[in-house]
């Protein structure tokens, strides 16, 4: 057990570790929540045989491969196909109908991660007639993750469980209409990825984007310290159009922050909200 002496060591390097990274690589993880940031990085620590997190920070320094496995281990990526379905099926049925009345849509996922979830959006508008007139934002920091989901390759030990999830979010067809089978991975169909863009776009410095009808931003935000979650949801705000639609994680929500009385709520359940016309 250590002691609250090297216990607040530790904390200190920690501190100077999050600061010599934004510094070095432009990466900002100082408003990230402690708890995940420290668990990270002493996995990596674990990983590395160093015995400080000090020794990391110099090796992170003066090697960007080194430093990129760091950015893998700070990334979130816990995703799969239509995850939570009832999200899917609230927004069949409270944010659809009202979609469907716009000549063109554009969604943007925030913190895309490896895209299963884009590709589950994508599926519903097919499914909805509105694929074709909508353009899809998937974002991520992480331009590993950012590849993955261009490339839209799975494991297929998972699509027994993405396919019941598919089943459960009210999909009309069969899940097997939207992929192909490959040795051990299912590929997605090319199709899907017509009206998407894949981009690197970090939360925490990078900019709004403009007339933006839905944003999906799912267990992103409980990562962030409270400031840091009011900067992005004030950025959510600023991208989305009187009307538009914000989806968050089970554990999220925009009351308590700043733009709360901007918005009504759809689903408190789902935490589906909408933004009100002024």
């Amino acid at each position: 057990m250590m002691t609250p002496q090297a216990t607040a060591t530790e904390n200190i390097e920690l501190e100077l570790l999050l600061q010599a990274m934004y510094l070095q690589y432009g990466y900002d993880f100082r408003e990230y929540s402690r708890a995940h940031i420290k668990r990270r990085v002493l996995y990596r620590l674990s990983q590395s045989g160093f015995h400080s997190i000090s020794e990391l920070q110099d090796k992170i320094l003066h090697d960007p491969v080194f430093f990129e496995a760091l950015l893998r281990d700070l990334s979130i990526n816990v995703t799969e196909m239509f995850r939570n379905p009832d999200f899917y099926k609230s927004i069949r049925k409270q944010v659809i109908p009202l979609l469907k009345t716009y000549p063109f849509l554009k969604i943007w996922h925030a913190g895309c991660s490896t895209g299963e979830e884009v590709y589950s959006f994508a599926i519903m508008l097919k499914e909805e007639g509105l694929y074709e007139r909508s353009q899809i934002y998937a974002t991520d920091f992480n331009p590993d993750v950012i590849q993955i989901a261009k490339a839209g390759v799975y494991p297929i030990r998972h699509i027994k469980e993405y396919t019941s999830n598919y089943q459960q979010a009210g999909g009309t067809c069969s899940f097997s209409e939207y992929y192909r089978a490959s040795n051990n991975s299912v590929i997605f169909d090319q199709d899907l990825k017509k009206q998407i863009v894949f981009a690197a776009h970090n939360l925490v410095s990078d900019g709004v984007f403009a007339e933006i009808n839905m944003i999906i931003c799912r267990n992103v935000l409980i990562y962030f310290n409270r400031d840091l979650q009011n900067r992005v949801l004030n950025l959510f705000n600023e991208s989305l159009v009187n009307g538009g639609y914000i989806g968050l994680g089970s554990k999220e929500t925009i009351q308590f922050s700043p733009i709360a009385s901007k918005y009504k709520t759809i689903d408190s359940k789902e935490k589906l909200f909408k933004k009100k016309v002024e």
